[in-house]
């Protein structure tokens, strides 16, 4: 994808329908810092515009009748959001009232060319004003280096939250919090690319490099602040996309009446007939501002080869399919079974449950047996278990509190910052050239220059988070889904 950027971009930048208030936004790309700028202002506005300071003007028609009085701010490059000259007028928020103040702006601006320009101002640049595409002011202030590439994606973050927490993460990582951590570990790798290169343009240096510059220890040191983020990033990701847990075990075990519970409304069918659910019932619930998409499962039993088994068949390889993409899988046992020694084999459960979800053996109807609520530590061979009765609520609240310490979540400290898939891939890619890199080191200095390809290859992969090394099309796939007039 080519990108252009010269030409003024005008969109309406408030949310479709009626309202108080609706803003006009106009960049104007390489004709910032030229005359015809202040000749545009004057002509649509009547009068001179100071910057940063909102005048209170009106907007008329091609034949003088006023279309709306507001207010309207200039902002001179490279002082605005785009890093360009920067126009915003802030009109009543009538869908007519803006696209006609749209149309005026199409209309100055051919006005203004076609008056033509003193002899010796800079030539004109090509191209006329043009509707703003998604996300192309925000594209602007990236390319001009006004935000970096996840600033840049935290916008969108910012207008998309849905809670407090995804709010004060997004906030977090517009403030360039999660940039400055990646910027500190290029940091480190460039000091250590700089002395491996430095090395490899003197090899009749006889000089044990590894041991002499502490390579490894540097790269242990690197490889420590990676899995830190790493750590911090999946949390990030969890706030923006929410956490997906899916409730398994065998039929009548109580996983739609545990969703019931979680959701605190009778969201799923519950019958004392095994078997009841048949495909899967999801629901989204949040807990202090993460979302958690609550999967209810049909149970997972061997079958006959009937045809009376056809339908639950079909349903046990849906909740097959939910179990690959869960972050969370809640294994779900009867607490009856258990306590008469009926606990089926649950093995199978188990071996299929993906090794990136978090499981989380929960014992259900205790109150069948009168046991309590709580959180029975490993021994042993048995994992931890977590006692609870869907049916009254006791121990849910023991439950909320785990999936919340799952997802990352801390009542008090420091805000995560939001991130994105695109950002743990990233960071898993210079994962893997870091381990690489191990790998070489091992062999001693005759693979130095295997070592440095490998620390530049994860310094690429950490650049692409913040837009060092970004394909066009990328920018696109991004920028494309912003909404217009941000």
């Amino acid at each position: 994808m080519t990108i252009a950027r010269d030409e003024p971009i005008v969109a309406i930048a408030t949310p479709a329908g009626r309202g108080g208030i609706g803003v006009v936004r106009l960049s104007f790309g390489a004709w910032s810092g030229r005359p015809i700028v202040a000749r545009f202002h004057a002509a649509l506005t009547g009068t001179t515009l100071a910057p940063r300071h909102a005048t209170l003007v009106s907007i008329a028609n091609r034949d003088g009748a006023v279309i709306d009085r507001g207010l309207a701010l200039a902002f001179p490059a490279p002082h605005s959001y785009t890093g360009e000259d920067v126009l915003e007028l802030q009109m009543h928020g009538g869908p007519a009232v803006l696209q006609l103040l749209v149309t005026r702006c199409f209309e100055v601006v051919d006005d203004v060319i076609d008056e033509g320009i003193d002899d010796s101002a800079p030539p004109m640049p090509t191209g006329r004003m043009r509707l703003a595409r998604p996300g192309e002011f925000t594209e602007r202030a990236f390319l001009n280096d006004k935000l970096d590439l996840a600033q840049a994606e935290a916008v969108a973050d910012l207008i998309e939250a849905g809670s407090e927490a995804a709010v004060l993460g997004a906030q977090a990582s517009l403030s360039g919090r999660f940039s400055d951590e990646v910027h500190a570990l290029v940091a480190e790798l460039t000091t250590l690319r700089a002395l491996v290169e430095a090395t490899l343009d003197f090899p009749e240096e006889e000089i044990d490099f590894l041991e002499q510059s502490d390579a490894r220890g540097r790269l242990s040191a690197i490889d420590d602040a990676l899995a830190t983020l790493m750590a911090r990033a999946q949390r990030g990701a969890l706030l923006r996309e929410g956490l997906t847990v899916v409730l398994i075990g065998r039929p009548n075990v109580g996983k739609s009446s545990l969703l019931n519970a979680l959701a605190e409304s009778e969201v799923a069918i519950v019958t004392p007939i095994a078997g009841t659910t048949r495909d899967r019932v999801e629901q989204t619930i949040r807990l202090e501002g993460i979302a958690l998409h609550v999967v209810d499962t049909a149970g997972i039993r061997v079958l006959g080869e009937g045809p009376e088994d056809v339908v639950e068949r079909v349903g046990i390889a849906r909740t097959w399919e939910a179990i690959e993409r869960a972050h969370v899988v809640l294994h779900l046992v009867d607490a009856t079974a258990m306590q008469a020694d009926e606990h089926p084999d649950d093995a199978l459960i188990v071996e299929r449950v993906p090794a990136h979800a978090a499981r989380r053996t929960i014992v259900n109807k205790i109150d069948l047996v009168g046991d309590t609520a709580r959180i029975e530590p490993a021994r042993d061979d048995i994992e931890e278990r977590l006692y609870v009765s869907a049916k009254t609520g006791d121990g849910i609240d023991l439950l909320r509190h785990e999936l919340l310490a799952i997802a990352g979540w801390q009542p008090e400290g420091e805000t995560s910052f939001i991130a994105r898939e695109r950002h743990l891939v990233a960071l898993r890619d210079a994962g893997r050239h870091l381990e690489a890199a191990r790998g070489h080191a091992d062999q001693g200095d005759r693979q130095l220059d295997l070592f440095a390809e490998e620390l530049r290859l994860a310094q690429n992969a950490l650049g692409t988070i913040t837009g060092a090394f970004t394909a066009d099309d990328l920018l696109g796939e991004i920028f494309g889904k912003f909404c217009i007039g941000k």
